[in-house]
């Protein structure tokens, strides 16, 4: 009797902590996309049927256009954006908070672009801001800015509304600079805003953008997607030499297709949204918890005492953001559920009394 072997599982699967959405697992109908796109053979490297069909799922979602370069990961998204982006004697405007400054391991400046980074409390940089370094366009001894990056949401769970980007968009462009968006919770961003992605990007200005589907229901696998042909260069080379090029990309572009083609993607969106929503009201009535930022995501950043949060971690992971402020994120999924933080919200008001 042959009997097909059983995977053993090394983890709680009932278990969902507030750590982070990545966190959490894919989605069932990008398990079942992934099991479909298994089948029998398809060419490498791109040139499947399933990537083809993003090509046109894309351009629905970002216009005529939009050209999508499949990638393993939102770091290695950034970093192929950028290298096609910049020359190597050019720099990229960030927020000090930017994912791309605090959390990349310096992967821009390893490929040869300086950050430069400003200050920005809500995690969202002003075209005034970006004055302070375009004056040094021109002057040979300083790094000359290239790109400006923002992240859609940013770092701190806010959002940049339309109206911002494209003056942020029409700022940069008047400097000759490019703007990409790190787009890695972009979704959850057009379920706050109530618009369609275009909205937030190509209509909006930006240039290229880092599409992420990881922290929303995929397994794993982002997406670079070219907005202005004219703002890249060589991206495809780029993408190779930096090991960013999938040898089975049917296999990521059949996950973005799963979310992108029956907007799944708003749909998780919107679920770990109103799920963060819910717990930022719980919290906000838990004796010394303060909100820090406003909740228009599915991040919750909060100031906890020091004991509360220590009694806390020993239920459930989250992170510690400013140990020195007692500030802390708690991040929502797709598949976090009301019973999920209903019970958290009474773990902390329970310990807290």
């Amino acid at each position: 009797m042959n009997e097909e072997p059983t995977a053993p599982v090394l983890h709680d699967p009932s278990r969902h902590d507030f750590a982070s959405d990545n966190w959490a697992g894919a989605h069932p109908r990008v398990m079942a996309a992934l099991a479909a796109a298994n089948g029998g053979h398809q060419p490498g490297y791109g040139e499947d049927a399933y990537t083809a069909r993003l090509r046109e799922t894309v351009r629905r979602h970002f216009g005529p256009d939009a050209e999508p370069y499949p990638v393993f990961n939102g770091t290695g998204a950034n970093l192929v954006a950028l290298q096609a982006m910049a020359a190597r004697w050019q720099s990229v405007i960030c927020p000090d908070s930017a994912h791309l400054h605090t959390d990349e391991t310096a992967a821009p400046e390893h490929a040869g672009l300086k950050l430069l980074t400003v200050p920005a409390p809500d995690g969202k940089l002003t075209p005034e801001a970006l004055r302070r370094y375009t004056r040094d366009l021109g002057n040979m001894h300083h790094a000359q800015p290239g790109v400006v990056s923002v992240s859609q949401t940013t770092e701190l769970g806010t959002c940049y509304t339309p109206q911002e980007l494209k003056a942020l968009a029409a700022e940069a462009h008047a400097h000759g600079l490019r703007l990409h968006l790190d787009g890695a919770r972009l979704a959850n961003a057009a379920a706050t805003l109530g618009v369609p992605l275009a909205r937030l990007t190509t209509e909006a200005g930006v240039d290229v953008v880092s599409f992420g589907a990881t922290k929303n229901g995929a397994l794993y696998g982002d997406c670079v997607i070219v907005l202005d042909p004219d703002a890249v260069s060589g991206l495809a080379y780029v993408k190779k030499a930096t090991t960013q090029l999938p040898s089975k990309a049917r296999f990521v572009s059949a996950q973005l297709l799963a979310l992108l083609d029956d907007e799944l993607w708003l749909e998780n969106a919107r679920h770990s949204n109103a799920m963060a929503t819910l717990l930022a009201d719980g919290l906000s009535t838990v004796p010394g918890v303060r909100l820090a930022h406003p909740v228009e995501s599915n991040a919750v950043f909060a100031v906890l005492p020091d004991e509360l949060a220590q009694r806390l971690r020993r239920r459930y992971a989250f992170s510690t953001w400013d140990p020195d402020r007692g500030l802390v994120r708690l991040m929502t999924a797709f598949d976090t559920t009301r019973q999920d933080v209903e019970r958290f919200v009474e773990a902390a008001r329970d310990l807290a009394g």
